[in-house]
């Protein structure tokens, strides 16, 4: 008797978007694509999860936050990665060319092209969009400590507690000592704006693009460019946010980049 195909293995993060479709509709709808799936419930380990998915393409249904661990699983495995943006930023789905807005259309990338992109690497740590050092990783994490308080006071209560702290980081980039309140390390080249990021036009450059700025709210940012850079800090760590999510790193913390590492699938066409 034949084993029916499985088309991939799609783990979705019900707790990422705000469930326009739900994972359930998502989950029916990737299950009568022939894609096998998992919703995650609360304690489950998005990575052992990743490990258990059977032979194929792996995808991950959530925010920038909750790819880059399966990305790792699936570059580690030599088999696509799928990113299906059902978060609230999707960055990383945007610069993919996907719609941010129909994680139902994202299901064809299971049945699309394949592409190569980078995977830039933080302490060993895999991030497919940026990481940022200094007044945003702050602002994610007093963003995260308050995660269930929505309200515009909490907003400008956090920037009350930015606008207090002292003005540079006291970083050495290569060892060469900078003045900035922000840093970004991002794998490939952004478009940047205050807080806001543009698109990336390509994510195969092969290269970290590093953007310091000195300023609370600042206008003119310094750009690096390189495939690898250490950054270091006398406190020995720092408070980040990596791929959007707050963590806390060891300094010196070294990035590095790995080109045209990752296959992705898109859509064809």
């Amino acid at each position: 008797m034949l084993t029916a195909r499985v088309a991939g293995f799609l783990i979705i993060n019900p707790r990422a978007g705000d469930e326009r479709p739900s994972a359930d509709e998502l989950r029916s709808e990737a299950e009568r694509r022939g894609v096998k799936t998992h919703v995650l419930q609360e304690g489950e380990g998005v990575a052992e999860i990743a490990r258990s998915a059977p032979p194929g393409p792996l995808g991950m249904a959530g925010g920038d936050g909750s790819l880059a661990p399966v990305a790792e699983i699936a570059l580690e495995s030599a088999v696509p990665f799928v990113a299906i943006p059902f978060g609230t930023r999707n960055h990383f789905a945007r610069d993919l060319g996907l719609d941010r807005d129909d994680p139902i259309g994202a299901l064809d990338s299971f049945a699309g092209d394949e592409r190569r992109i980078d995977a830039g690497r933080a302490n060993e740590r895999l991030f497919l969009n940026n990481v940022s050092l200094g007044v945003y990783a702050r602002l994610v994490h007093r963003r995260e400590h308050h995660r269930r308080r929505r309200a515009i006071l909490a907003r400008l209560r956090a920037f009350a507690l930015l606008a207090q702290q002292p003005g540079p980081l006291g970083l050495r980039i290569n060892d060469e000592p900078i003045s900035a309140r922000i840093v970004l390390v991002a794998s490939n080249a952004y478009k940047v704006d205050l807080f806001s990021l543009g698109e990336r036009q390509r994510l195969d450059e092969g290269l970290l693009h590093v953007y310091s700025a000195e300023g609370l709210l600042p206008g003119d940012w310094e750009e690096r460019t390189g495939e690898r850079f250490e950054i270091d800090s006398g406190a020995g760590w720092l408070r980040a946010a990596i791929d959007g999510e707050p963590e806390r790193l060891d300094t010196p913390i070294e990035f590095t980049i790995e080109p045209q590492a990752l296959r992705v699938l898109v859509p064809k066409g």
